[in-house]
């Protein structure tokens, strides 16, 4: 467990500039910034403790791949304060976990500041999420967690059906893909990618905020696809249960919503759209 801190750390990290500030609610708790971007929340003394609505989806299929407690084989694309890695290691003893962040100095500052249980099945490495990915095993993870942002958007490589293709590679039969999307009115770019995630998987869904997915305000859309069918229903349930609701498309009310959106290959991908004002706040219990 990392000691209590009473004041916010700075410090200039590879890709711009990070800050760790205290949650004041949780003695062992941290808000990870980027130039002003939230990147991840940390609770050093309970790691099953997720503040961001969107972290709380993306575990909330990871909860539903396999049997509960059952170890998994997941690559983490994007480090942060590694939220998800730490969630998934306490409930889910013994599974191996691979996280890949392009940001070294970041990596050093949250291993440092926020220390992780020492695990050997849990290797941190400093690389490109494109080309770790190129590069895996086929069917070497059961889980691929694609949350990539350099600041407030995602890079242009993972954006394009090819990603989608090489993910697909080196999963397992029944794993699953499960990527965060950030868009805003009129969401052209979360739905190209979701159209490019469906031209690949068979089953997909989507979770977000109604306000989202209506256009209404920029915000986060977790995708789940699989080449096996989704626990749609439990997913559902998750969604609506949570402390900010989140609605779930899939199937034809999902065709509906893309709209015809087209496809994005490597040539023509862009990077995310950015917030409106450069940043956006994810929302919390404690906001």
């Amino acid at each position: 467990m990392g000691r209590q801190r009473e004041a916010r750390i700075t410090q200039r990290v590879d890709l711009g500039t990070a800050a760790l500030v205290p949650d004041p609610c949780r003695p062992h708790a941290f808000l990870l910034l980027v130039d002003g971007a939230p990147q991840s929340h940390v609770d050093l003394d309970d790691p099953t403790n997720l503040e961001f609505e969107y972290v709380r989806r993306i575990a909330a299929s990871v909860d539903l791949a396999a049997p509960a407690g059952a170890p998994l084989r997941v690559l983490h694309l994007g480090g942060g304060g590694l939220t998800l890695a730490r969630y998934i290691g306490r409930t889910r003893p013994g599974s191996r976990q691979r996280v890949v962040e392009r940001d070294a100095a970041l990596m050093e500052l949250v291993r440092r500041e926020l220390p992780w249980p020492p695990d050997p099945r849990l290797r941190v490495r400093v690389g490109d999420a494109r080309t770790a990915l190129d590069t895996a095993r086929p069917g070497s993870y059961d889980v691929v967690i694609a949350d990539v942002f350099a600041g407030a958007r995602t890079p242009a490589s993972l954006t394009s059906v090819e990603f989608v293709r090489a993910a697909d590679r080196v999963l397992s039969h029944g794993g699953r893909l499960c990527a965060n999307l950030t868009d805003g009115p009129p969401l052209r770019h979360a739905k190209a990618r979701i159209a490019s995630i469906a031209s690949v998987f068979p089953y997909v869904c989507v979770v977000s905020d109604a306000s989202v997915l209506r256009g209404r305000r920029f915000g986060n859309l977790v995708v789940t696809a699989a080449r096996v069918p989704l626990p749609i229903g439990a997913l559902a349930r998750k969604a609506a249960g949570d402390w900010f609701p989140g609605r779930l498309l899939t199937g034809d009310e999902l065709d509906r919503f893309l709209g015809g959106a087209p496809v994005v290959d490597d040539a023509s991908a862009t990077p995310s759209a950015p917030p409106p004002t450069g940043l956006f706040e994810h929302r919390t219990r404690v906001e």
